[in-house]
């Protein structure tokens, strides 16, 4: 080996030894104080990426089983209501048993039938029950239905329908009005639905349903070819396209008015029945969406768990690897450093040669 003065090849290798070697253990000192062995993209650039997706699946995992438990809050809170409905017809009941006893007088009756008021207010009270704003219960002709999302595809296919159970509204029905021969009174262009007798819980809640009573065929033919009134007795729907121009022949008549529960002893036995058999199917389906979104959370779970163990092998520091890696490139550094030291001062060798 030549000895030169321009170049101190020795110098140089010992000083990019140490440079890789402080690089390593500077890696090493932050994957074991971050816990991550990805703090540099240069690591595992690929891993990196795996790393980023398997996170944000997780996340949403997360999310799906908190948006899983506000839905099963909001069916707990909707069997709380049934419970309370149940009660309450339970109630009823008792008081249709006890209004028919034939010694009591009128006055006693009546007594029964004040506490059958104030029921019927509660029954209206649970049918209009929100939970955060959202009502509990449908309050029309036809249940309403809401999708949970049960998969973190986030796809609507595999969602979960939980009911707005549909108790019966309590304000079905529209105004009593007056047909005559120059039009109608109190009632508006447009279409009027569920205006015949309401059924479920919500007709139980009611002391004065208002519905039309059937048309003579006179009348209904009068009014659909004059007036542009329709009524249809099957699914109680009226259309009023328009209020006047009625024929002269045709006579005052009233329609509406028909009262709902006014007492007790407007309650038959199979009404009754039949409102307990109601709240007792709708506590079933209740129960079993409880049940389905139990073990959509139990699988949104497991798959978090799954996700956040196969990134943990990707991204976490193995600490025993990376102990016996931290021991290994501090002595590579140690004696790197003391290595170039004595390649630096190869170069007295040449001065001492020259000097003589």
């Amino acid at each position: 080996m030549s000895i030169v003065i321009g170049t101190n090849k020795s110098s140089l290798q010992a000083a990019n030894y140490l440079s890789a070697n402080q690089t390593e253990l500077s890696n090493t000192l932050s994957a074991l104080s971050s816990g991550s062995r990805l703090t540099n993209p240069s690591t595992d650039s690929g891993g990196l990426a795996v790393s980023m997706q398997l996170t944000a699946t997780a996340n949403r995992d997360s999310a799906l089983i908190n948006t899983i438990a506000n839905a099963q809050s909001f069916l707990q809170t909707q069997n709380g209501a049934l419970q309370v409905a149940t009660s309450i017809v339970d109630r009823i009941s008792q008081l249709v048993a006890m209004s028919r006893d034939v010694t009591l007088t009128s006055t006693n009756i009546a007594n029964y039938d004040t506490e059958f008021s104030q029921l019927q207010s509660e029954l209206k009270t649970i049918i209009g029950a929100q939970y955060n704003g959202i009502s509990l219960f449908a309050t029309n002709d036809t249940a309403a239905s809401m999708a949970v999302l049960s998969t973190n595809d986030l796809s609507t296919t595999n969602a979960i329908a939980i009911q707005k159970l549909n108790l019966g509204d309590t304000s079905w029905g529209t105004p009593t009005y007056t047909i005559t021969s120059s039009g109608i009174s109190g009632a508006s262009p447009g279409t009027y639905t569920n205006i015949h007798s309401p059924a479920g819980i919500g007709a139980l809640a009611n002391r004065n349903i208002v519905y039309l009573t059937p048309f003579s065929s006179d009348l209904g033919t009068q009014a659909s070819t004059s007036v542009g009134l329709v009524y249809s007795s099957s699914n109680g729907v009226l259309t009023v396209s328009s209020t006047g121009g009625l024929s002269s022949s045709v006579s005052a008549v009233t329609a509406g008015g028909v009262a709902g529960y006014t007492s007790l002893t407007s309650i038959s036995a199979s009404d009754i029945s039949n409102f307990v058999n109601t709240i007792a199917t709708f506590s079933a389906i209740n129960g079993a969406e409880q049940s389905r979104l139990n073990f959509a959370s139990q699988l949104a779970t497991n798959d978090r768990t799954s996700l956040q163990s196969a990134n943990s092998s990707i991204s976490d520091t193995d600490i025993a690897q990376a102990t016996t890696a931290l021991a290994k490139w501090n002595v590579l550094v140690q004696a790197g450093t003391s290595m170039l030291t004595q390649a630096n001062n190869s170069a007295q060798t040449v001065l001492k040669l020259i000097t003589g």
